[in-house]
């Protein structure tokens, strides 16, 4: 009987991390897609514009 409670216990253990390991893996997806998606919309031009337009527009003050 000890041995099939061992058995259940190890296989629960292993249940547990395989799925934290399948959330750690989707995480990372998700996070790769992510940037994907960012760096796909920088390259379109529909993006956040990190540069200053205002600045380009404005002369110096002498």
């Amino acid at each position: 009987m000890f041995e099939l409670e061992l058995h259940q216990a190890r296989s629960t253990e292993l249940h547990r991390r395989a799925e934290a390991e399948r959330l750690a893996r989707e995480a990372v997806r998700g996070r790769r897609a992510a940037r994907r998606e960012e760096a796909a919309r920088r390259a379109a031009g529909t993006g956040p514009d990190t540069r200053r337009p205002h600045q380009d527009r404005l002369t110096r003050a002498a």
